[in-house]
């Protein structure tokens, strides 16, 4: 297993959140003007088999729940002929079965949307602020301070970014890195940042 850490070589803040139009585990299909009527838009890259995302998917879960002006948006682009658990069947399934409560958790069958937003990592989390209808990126780094899937958390980062966000101020906190495991592209695929 390699781990990572995100990088801001892509997005940086302040640029509008790229556009996409991903199928949800849940049989809809869904854009960024879904999520239109909600303050604040957290994207993040995941999965479903790497420990590190899996270790997160209860901080995730309780964001979705705790804030109603935040939609919580998973995207899964890793390859699933070469990690079948991460097959949107297997999405789905979790989907269905409860164990994720995102707002939506989508396939990026194509890889495009990863590459657009500069996803290096599983869970890669993006934080965008509602600007009149634009999101604009305001935080990309980690969830919380807990850097390896077996750690206990003791600072819940994220959470006091999305309230920063809620009150109409400015995150002016360094971005933290978040660490995970690499996203797995399709042979051919990797985008022009990826150097790994």
């Amino acid at each position: 297993m390699v781990s990572l850490d995100s990088e801001s070589d892509v997005l940086g803040r302040g640029d509008e959140a790229p556009t996409f139009e991903l199928p949800g585990a849940d049989g809809a299909t869904y854009s960024l003007s879904d999520f239109a009527d909600k303050d604040a838009l957290l994207i993040v890259f995941t999965c479903n088999h790497c420990p590190y995302a899996k270790a997160k998917i209860d901080e995730l879960n309780r964001l979705a729940t705790e804030y109603d002006d935040l939609a919580v948006v998973g995207i899964n682009a890793n390859d699933p002929e070469e990690y079948p658990d991460d097959s949107f069947e297997r999405m789905q399934e979790l989907v269905e079965r409860g164990e994720i409560q995102y707002d939506a958790y989508l396939f990026d069958e194509s890889q495009n949307v990863a590459a657009a937003y500069g996803a290096r990592c599983t869970p890669d989390p993006f934080l965008f602020r509602n600007d009149n209808g634009a999101f604009k990126l305001a935080y990309h780094g980690r969830l919380d301070d807990a850097p390896n899937p077996d750690d206990e958390p003791s600072e819940r980062e994220m959470a006091t970014h999305v309230e920063t966000l809620l009150d109409g101020d400015q995150i002016t906190a360094v971005e933290k890195p978040s660490r995970g495991c690499s996203i797995k592209w399709k042979p051919g695929n990797e985008p022009a940042y990826w150097d790994v």
